[in-house]
C-alpha cells in the first residue's frame, strides 16, 4: 500500500516537533510565569518583613528554592520586560530600554522560541507594558497570545503539549492601591517598619499600610492559580517562577539603582525535580530568565543572550559559573523632563558595594520640579499621601533630609558600602578610603558597556532623548488641572 506524500510529510514533521519537545524523551515541564508589578524585596514573611503576608510565596521557596539576592536590570517596568524576554541587555534593545516605548519587532523573544520548540504559550494581565508594540511590527503583544484568565487558557490549550503562561498581576501597583483602613484590617500596623529614608509621618505610614495589603491581595490572587493546578494534578509537573518587575513604587525606589527599586523577589518551585528548602546567594538578573526558561525546555539557547541560564544552579549542579554582581541601568523613565529628556544611569551590585554613574548630573533624577505627568511635580516619582508630604515640605527641616534623598540632583558618582550602610543612604564615593574600590567598580561597569556595545560609550550619545514617547506628556505645571488620582500606568 502506497502512503500519500502528504500523510508522510505530516508524521515527519511530527516526529520533529516530538524530538523538539524532548530528545531524552522526557516530557518538556510546563511553567508558570509569575510576574507581580512593583512589588520590592524584601516584603515577604519568608524574606522576614513582620508585615508582609505572603504565605504563597513563602510555600513556593520552602518547597523549592529561593534566591536571594535577585536584581532586576532596569527599576522600570516595560524596560525590565523586554530584558526578560530577549535576555539581552536594555541598551542593547534600542527604545525600548525606555519606559512607554516601542519595542522593534526584530528582537528575538524567548516565547517565540518555545512555541517554535511545541509549547502553548499564553498571558493574562500585564505582559510588555507599558508600550506601543503594534506601531513596531507586532500583532500581539511580544509575550504572546493574550487570555481572559489562567483558567480560560487551560481550558484551551493543546494538552499534548507543554505550556508555558505569563502571569503578569498589578495588584502591588501604585493605582491598585487602596487608601482605605477597611482594606488593612488583618494588618498589624504596630509592627509597621519605616524605612530610614523615610519620615515617621501618618502620610508615611498610610501610604505603606495600602502598599502591603496590596501585597496581600496578590498573593491571594497567585495562591487561587497555584490551588488550581493543583486540582487538575499539574502542579508537580510545572515549574512555578514567582518574582516582580522591579521594586515599589515608593521615593527612591521605582526608577532608581538602589535596591529598593531593583532587588525582587524571587522564588522556584518544581515539585521533587528541585531539592526543597534551598536559599541560594549567588546574584542572579532576570535577564537570565530567557535562557534558564529555554535551557529548561530542553532547547538551545541561542547566541547573543547576554543573560546567563541559572538551570543548573536551580538544580543544585555545580556546572552554572557563579557571578559576584550584576549590573543595572535605566534611561528615560517618564516624560518629566524639559525636552523629554532621559536620566541615564549604569551601575554595579556587589556583595559589599554599589556604585552608580549618573551619566547626566545636571539633570533632576526624580523629574523636573516645574513639570508634572499623571502623578505630579518630581514625575518619576508616582503619587502617594508620603509623596505629597514631601513635595509639600519645602522649607521644613524636618523633611530636608527625606526630600533630598527622594528628589534632589545627584552627583556623577554613588558609591555605598552596604556593611556599613545596607539602606545606601550615605554616599562614599568622594571619601580617600573607597578611591580605589571606586575606581574597580568604574572600570567594571565600562567594560561591561564596551563588550555589550552601550551606545552610551559615546558621551555626544543622546538617543533615548529622542525615541517616541507614547505616554501621557509632561505639561508645565498651572497648565491644567492635575488630577486628585490616578497613575502613570508603569
Amino acid at each position: 500500500m502506497r502512503i500519500p506524500a502528504c500523510l508522510l510529510l505530516a508524521a515527519l514533521l511530527a516526529m520533529l516537533a516530538a524530538g523538539r519537545l524532548g530528545a531524552t524523551g522526557i516530557r518538556p515541564p510546563n511553567i508558570l510565569f509569575v510576574l507581580a508589578d512593583n512589588w520590592g524585596y524584601p516584603h515577604a514573611g519568608i524574606l522576614g518583613d513582620p508585615l508582609a503576608q505572603t504565605p504563597v510565596f513563602d510555600r513556593l521557596a520552602r518547597e523549592g528554592v529561593l534566591l536571594n539576592r535577585a536584581f532586576c536590570p532596569v527599576p522600570s517596568c516595560s524596560p525590565t520586560r523586554a530584558c526578560l524576554l530577549t535576555g539581552r541587555a536594555a541598551h542593547q534593545l534600542g527604545e525600548a530600554a525606555s519606559l512607554w516605548s516601542g519595542f522593534d519587532r526584530g528582537h528575538r523573544v524567548f516565547t517565540d522560541l518555545l512555541r517554535e520548540g511545541g509549547y502553548d504559550v499564553g498571558f493574562t494581565g500585564k505582559g510588555w507594558s507599558p508600550g506601543n508594540h503594534r506601531d513596531s511590527g507586532w500583532r500581539e503583544n511580544p509575550v504572546g497570545p493574550e487570555f481572559k484568565s489562567f483558567e480560560a487558557f487551560l481550558k484551551q490549550r493543546n494538552k499534548a503539549r507543554p505550556f508555558f503562561f505569563w502571569l503578569g498581576n498589578t495588584d502591588t501597583a501604585r493605582h491598585r492601591w487602596r487608601y482605605d483602613p477597611a482594606d488593612w484590617a488583618g494588618l498589624e500596623a504596630s509592627r509597621l517598619q519605616i524605612p530610614p529614608a523615610f519620615p515617621d509621618d501618618p502620610a508615611t505610614r498610610t501610604t505603606l499600610l495600602a502598599y502591603y495589603a496590596s501585597v496581600r491581595r496578590m498573593d491571594l490572587a497567585i495562591g487561587e492559580e497555584i490551588a488550581r493546578l493543583e486540582r487538575l494534578g499539574l502542579l508537580e509537573e510545572t515549574i512555578v517562577v514567582y518574582t516582580s518587575d522591579n521594586g515599589w513604587q515608593m521615593p527612591r525606589g521605582l526608577a532608581n539603582c538602589y535596591d529598593t527599586g531593583c532587588r525582587v523577589p524571587l522564588a522556584v518551585r518544581w515539585g521533587r525535580r528541585l531539592p526543597a528548602g534551598r536559599t541560594l546567594e549567588e546574584f542572579v538578573s532576570l535577564t537570565d530568565l530567557a535562557p534558564t526558561f529555554i535551557e529548561l525546555a530542553g532547547l538551545p539557547v541561542p547566541p547573543g543572550m547576554t543573560g546567563r541560564s541559572f538551570a543548573d544552579l536551580l538544580q543544585g549542579r555545580a556546572e552554572t559559573a557563579r557571578r559576584d554582581a550584576v549590573f543595572l541601568e535605566r534611561e528615560r523613565h517618564a516624560n518629566v523632563r524639559r525636552g523629554d529628556l532621559s536620566y541615564p544611569v549604569r551601575g554595579i551590585r556587589t556583595r559589599d558595594f554599589l556604585y552608580l554613574w549618573n551619566l547626566r548630573p545636571d539633570r533632576w533624577p526624580a523629574g523636573d520640579p516645574e513639570l508634572y505627568h499623571a502623578v505630579g511635580p518630581f514625575g518619576d516619582v508616582d503619587q502617594s499621601p508620603l509623596k505629597d508630604l514631601l513635595v509639600a515640605g519645602e522649607g521644613r527641616p524636618e523633611l530636608a533630609r527625606f526630600r533630598a534623598l527622594a528628589l534632589d540632583r545627584r552627583p556623577v558618582a554613588e558609591l555605598y558600602d552596604l556593611r556599613a550602610d545596607p539602606h545606601q543612604l550615605h554616599n562614599v564615593a568622594t571619601v580617600a578610603d573607597y578611591a580605589e574600590v571606586r575606581r574597580e567598580l568604574h572600570e567594571r561597569v565600562v567594560r561591561w558597556m564596551r563588550e555589550t556595545d552601550d551606545p552610551r560609550m559615546d558621551p555626544a550619545c543622546d538617543d533615548w532623548d529622542k525615541f517616541p514617547y507614547h505616554g501621557p506628556p509632561a505639561r508645565p505645571a498651572g497648565t491644567d488641572r492635575r488630577p486628585e488620582s490616578g497613575g502613570s500606568g508603569r
